[in-house]
This record gives C-alpha cells, structure tokens and sequence, in this order.
C-alpha cells in the first residue's frame, strides 16, 4: 500500500528548499566578500625590523604593528582588507579595490616617527607629545593655504621648549619638525633635498604660549595635509617594515578570472548533475537536491564568518562538490548492489546506507587531515583553500549523508518504488533471485 503522506512530506521537503534556495541566493551572494585575486587591488609582504637597536621583534612587537596597519588601512578607505601574520617577523597585506599602490605603500609602511628638534638635531619632543588623534587639516586664516594642526599634550613643555628656541640669534632660531628621523640625518643636509624629511622649520621668535604646533608651507597640499593627519593619528608604527614581496592585479584581471571561474564551475558542476539523474535516477535527483543545498550552506557559512572568497576558495568549494558527489554515488552504488542480490527496495536502501557510511567516513576524515595539514604549514593563500575544503567536507556530512538520507528514506518508504528497481538505475536482468 502506497503511503502517500510520505511522498507529500517529500515534496515538500524539496519544494521548500528550492523556494529558500531561489528566492535568497541572488541575496548571499551580493553580500559574498572577494578577494584580491577576483576583485583586483595590492598585495605586499613586509618583513618586520626592529626600529632602534637593542628593540626585539616579539608577539607583542608583531601584534602591535598589526593593530597599527589596521588602522593605516582605514586611511586607505579598504573596506574587506586582509592582514595577518605570517611566522616571526613577516606581516602580510591584501587590500582589494585599491588602485593607488604608491599612496597605499607610503601609508603603510612610513614608520611616522614624528620629532621636534633645533637646527643642530637634538631632540626637543616627540611623537609621545602629541594628543591622541591631536593632528588635523587646518588652513592658514591669512593666506588661506593648508596646514596641520598638532595638539600637545603640554602646553607648557611647548612653552619652555619655544623659549629655548627664540633665544637663539637668527637663523638659528628655528624650530624643525621631522617624520621618521633617523640616526646620522642631519639638518644641513636634508633641507636640501627635494623629497626632505623636514615637515616644517619655522622660525621662532617669542615663546608660545599654547598647546598647538603648525606644519604649514613646503609641499603641503590639501591631499597631504589630509593624508599626513591620518598617519599621525593612527600612530607612529614600533618597527621598520622592510618590503620583500609585492604584487598588484588589475580589476578587468579579476573580474575577467571570475566570470571563467564561474563558467567552469557552471559547467561542472551541471556535468556533474546530468551524470547523477542518467546513472542513478531516484537516487541521482535526491543527490541534485541535496547538492544544492548543500552549496547554498557553504556560502552562507562562508558569509557567516565574513570570509573573502578567492579562486582558491573556489577551487576548493567545486572539489567538496566532488567529494559530495563521491558520498552519493558510493550510497547509490551500495543500494544497487543490495537490489541486484534480490533485496526489496527497504531492506537495500538500509543495508546499502550501512554498509556506504564507513567508507564516507574514512574518505572525507583523510580528507580533513590533509586539510589541516595544509592550514597549519600553509602560507595565507593556502590556508584560505584549507579552510574552505575543511568547511565543505563537514557541510558535505550534514547535507549528503544525514539530510539526503532522510529524503531517499521519505521515497523509499512511501513503498511507490516496490516494484520499480529500474529507478534506481538497476536493470532487471541484473537482480538476482533470492
């Protein structure tokens, strides 16, 4: 007797997954994050030194120069950077979508040490003078030019500091303020040059009686007023950060490796599809449905954990479609093997789920092992790829094995399918009298 409740419960078990499935993918993937590699934009290596002698590159060292990145990247605008360290000294940076590499690599890796000094280079104040998020553009209320204002922390060690000055005979009464001073720059030469470290070198006439230092003429523009401002308020970087690698891709690259990404993919995973409804029939359409969501979960656990996908990601996402499929046919290939020795459609459908599930078992655990070898050896590239196959094997147990169960045991128990093994891929004159 045809239980027809069950056939019900099956399509609509099948039905609402595809509703949920149609009517919100278009919404997952807008919200799905790309990488560097499909959306376009610079990627550098840095090594990080130590910035005075005697400093030590430690975790703490590393973790502080990251946080300082972090907040450099913000200048930027880069709204999905990607920064992480990389071994003992080595802090690696995505920013996809940026166009201006020189800008970005000024940004970031300018160690913004800022100092005041006389004309004979000894140090006065220096960046632990000025206020948190105390520089800011400004323009000259005579001349209307740009200018960074700073807000010291003290007025008055401004003060006794500009009194030393303006009691020097002219020229020497000035007050020099540079970025990233290094030992042996001198004042003499680097007024010189073109491209000075020297920010300002106003003279100073009469003690200053307030809390706020100038950076006006120069090069000081209005895009590098903003610019410097920034660097300043994001803090002065505790290292040296010694470019070793860089790269850029250009956003037609990207968008033009997506759009054959997604074509492949497409038509593999269609292959795939009419592979499974040829060979296994019953069985190949449960394992479409259940192929299906099963992508649809790992995109949505991808945007969960605000993951940036890449081609590898991708890479990895069609392989866990393989593995999937593979869980699916050794189920199928099991139930066949159980109804051509003579078995009923129940009594092959339990033994081949049986006698499938260890081997799944072993084959997706071997799987993550190699996973989780490639994350923890990998560089970011490749652990972004084990991450994602890690994902799709766990997604693949939920989806092809407990949920595509359910709905072949909905269909197999409705007993429609009694008399019609030939559904399942199984020809007649293969089934086996018992």
């Amino acid at each position: 007797m045809i239980k027809k409740g069950k056939l019900a419960t099956f399509f609509i078990v099948v039905i609402a997954l595809l509703v949920l499935i149609g009517t919100t993918s278009s919404w997952l993937l807008k919200d799905t994050k790309l990488g560097l590699d499909l959306k376009g934009g610079f990627e550098v290596l840095y090594e990080v030194q130590p910035l005075k002698e005697g400093d030590v590159i430690d975790q703490n060292a590393m973790s502080a120069t990251l946080t300082a990145i972090e907040n450099r990247v913000n200048v930027l605008g880069v709204s999905e950077p990607d920064i992480r360290i990389e071994g003992n000294n080595r802090i690696r940076v995505q920013l996809a979508g940026v166009k201006d590499q020189t800008e970005a690599r000024q940004i970031l890796s300018s160690t913004a040490q800022l100092s005041f000094r006389d004309i004979n280079d000894k140090l006065l104040l220096d960046g632990s003078d000025l206020k948190a998020k105390g520089a800011k553009v400004g323009y000259d209320p005579q001349t209307n030019q740009p200018l960074v204002e700073l807000s010291l922390k003290s007025k008055q060690k401004f003060y006794d500091v500009t009194q030393k000055i303006s009691q020097m005979q002219a020229p020497a009464n000035r007050l020099v303020i540079w970025l990233d001073y290094e030992k042996g720059d001198t004042y003499e030469k680097e007024i010189q040059k073109a491209n000075s470290k020297i920010v300002s070198d106003a003279s100073v006439r009469e003690p200053i009686n307030s809390d706020k230092a100038i950076i006006s003429g120069g090069d000081i523009d209005a895009a590098y007023g903003k610019q410097l401002s920034s660097i300043l308020n994001a803090g002065a970087l505790p290292v040296k950060l010694e470019e070793i690698y860089s790269t850029s891709v250009s956003a037609a690259f990207g968008q033009d490796a997506l759009d054959q990404t997604l074509f492949a993919s497409a038509i593999g995973v269609a292959a795939v599809f009419l592979f499974m409804l040829l060979f296994y029939r019953i069985s190949g359409f449960v394992s479409i449905i259940t192929l299906l969501f099963y992508i649809y979960l790992v995109m949505i656990f991808f945007n969960g954990i605000n993951a940036v996908l890449t081609l590898p990601g991708i890479a990895a996402l069609v392989l866990g479609v393989g593995m999937a499929v593979d869980a699916n046919i050794i189920t199928a290939e099991r139930i066949k093997d159980e109804l051509r020795s003579g078995k009923s459609v129940l009594s092959a459908f339990k033994a081949g789920n049986r006698r499938s599930f260890g081997t799944i078992l072993d084959a997706n655990l071997t799987t993550l092992i190699s996973a989780g070898v490639l994350y923890y050896f990998g560089t970011s590239t490749v652990k972004g790829f084990a991450i994602m196959l890690m994902v799709s094997i766990a997604v693949t147990f939920v989806t092809n094995v407990f949920v595509s169960r359910y709905l072949m045991q909905l269909l197999v128990s409705s007993r429609w399918f009694d008399k019609k093994k030939s559904w399942f891929g199984v020809k007649e004159s293969e089934i086996r009298e018992l």
